[in-house]
């Protein structure tokens, strides 16, 4: 089994730096053991003009074997069933790809003391695998490894016996990559898709995968075009880690377009810290008066936008009136903890044919929140930078549409009855602001008229005649005649 990067150079830049960017010297031939075999790596060539690492990987077919005998943890099926009898030992594979993180761990992670820059700075580099097993071909080679930044994507089949032609070609091509890539960048690709090529792994595909993948897939997988192939096949199809890894690319990918972190992205708010259920259970008032509001529209399907740890989807789910309900929620945290609320994996067919939970960002268009009865946004508006509303606006009242949108959010005036708030202080960290009656008035006024909707307002909890009510509601229907100023 065996790989090759090369790189050229120039007398101020030499092709030898690569020696230390891989922490090899080329003047050495070093040996690493890995859980099946040996690996080498030495340098068929060492100048500054060019430099050529090899990594050699002698695999143990007698540790193989045993290491793959049996089902579960640590099997490997092909070669537990095909004993000695398998391509393991010469074509690339998981095997290759785990010697590489094994040999090559610092420069996988794009560290090197002695040359930061150099290893932050993109390399001529060529790749060669000989044997590398496809399956899919050399066309899905190409489209694995083309998107990634290669000049040059070169996959040659191999025929299954020169001698005879008419036989056709194997699942082997010989690949040779060309192009100006971060030497990290180059190692992780192929940490990722050596095995997803070969559709196999020598090794029991536990949790922890989703993490590795992720790691070296950061900065190319979630915008890769084949990534569901990819992350798919990289977890041997195990279809709830696959799901899992999944919806952490999603949110990888929503934070990137918006030029945030994740962690800025995934900030699902705990119900239970909120500071106004601390005085009195708002929450459950709150749930009560969106229940009492969408049974008064006669609503069945109704979508939960934020939806957070899903305690209103766990009370519509409790009336049977309610049949379709969709949670919707940027946060994986969030819907993994509202699916454990929900006991989803428990639920009769009946029961599990009424709820859904998906992730989405709100502040864009889609076409699966279309044809529902009611929305509603219960504490959400304000978890929003201001600039970033108006996406949401049309996202729910322009493109979704449904006949009846709830919106609640904290009454700002009625913090000053809050004794364990600071004054000055909102009610969550997260929130990026918080509403007087009028202000909030005004724009559901504004909305209501530009999207086609009626608009009136309920106050939630007590209704103090000084500050009004912690929380206010606006009720907007669709091509309603006029707005009509409710309760204050």
């Amino acid at each position: 089994m065996f790989l090759t990067i090369s790189t050229t150079g120039t007398p101020e830049r030499p092709a030898t730096d690569l020696g230390f960017l891989l922490h090899k010297h080329p003047d050495n031939a070093q040996t690493f053991s890995t859980s099946h075999g040996t690996a080498h790596v030495l340098y068929p060539e060492a100048s500054v003009e060019r430099c050529t690492a090899a990594l050699l990987l002698e695999v143990d077919p007698v540790a193989l074997v045993r290491r793959g005998k049996g089902k579960g943890r640590g099997g490997a099926p092909d070669s537990a069933l095909a004993q000695y009898v398998n391509d393991r030992p010469y074509a690339a594979s998981s095997l290759l790809a785990v010697a590489l993180a094994t040999v090559f761990k610092s420069a996988l992670r794009g560290a090197c003391k002695a040359m930061p820059q150099r290893a932050a700075e993109p390399l001529p580099l060529r790749i060669e695998v000989p044997a590398l097993p496809a399956r899919g071909g050399a066309e899905l080679v190409r489209k694995l490894f083309g998107p990634l930044g290669w000049d040059t994507v070169d996959a040659e089949p191999v025929a299954l016996d020169s001698a005879f032609p008419e036989w056709g070609d194997s699942r082997y091509v010989r690949l040779a990559l060309e192009g100006e890539l971060r030497l990290a960048d180059a190692l992780n690709q192929l940490y990722v898709l050596l095995p997803v090529l070969d559709d196999a792994k020598h090794y029991w595909v536990a949790p922890d995968e989703v993490d590795k993948l992720l790691r070296a897939g950061d900065g190319w997988l979630a915008e890769h075009p084949e990534h569901k192939l990819i992350t798919s096949r990289y977890l041997s199809r195990r279809w709830g880690l696959t799901r899992e890894a999944m919806e952490r690319l999603e949110l990888v990918r929503l934070a990137e377009s918006d030029g945030l972190d994740v962690d800025d992205v995934d900030n699902a708010v705990d119900e239970t810290s909120d500071t106004e259920e601390r005085p009195v259970p708002l929450a459950e008032q709150r749930r009560e008066a969106i229940l009492a509001a969408l049974r008064a529209a006669d609503a069945t399907r109704v979508l939960d936008l934020g939806c957070g740890q899903g305690q209103l989807v766990q009370a519509l789910l409790k009336d049977v009136r309610f049949t379709d309900i969709v949670g919707v929620d940027v946060s994986v945290r969030a819907l993994t903890v509202a699916g454990r609320r929900l006991r989803l994996e428990r639920l009769g067919e009946r029961q599990a044919g009424r709820v859904k939970l998906i992730q989405g960002s709100l502040a864009y268009t889609d076409k699966r929140l279309t044809g529902y009865d009611a929305a509603v946004l219960s504490e959400v508006i304000e978890h929003l930078d201001l600039p970033r509303l108006p996406a949401l606006e049309y996202a729910v009242f322009g493109s979704a549409r449904p006949r009846t949108v709830l919106v609640t959010t904290p009454n700002v005036e009625y913090n000053v009855r809050w004794d364990s708030l600071p004054a000055g202080h909102v009610r969550h960290g997260d929130h990026r602001f918080e509403w007087t009656r009028e202000e909030f008035r005004g724009w559901a006024a504004r909305v209501a008229e530009q999207y086609g909707y009626g608009v009136e307002f309920t106050p939630i909890g007590p209704d103090d005649p000084e500050v009004g009510p912690p929380t206010q509601m606006a009720v907007f229907t669709q091509n309603a005649p006029t707005a009509k100023e409710g309760t204050a």
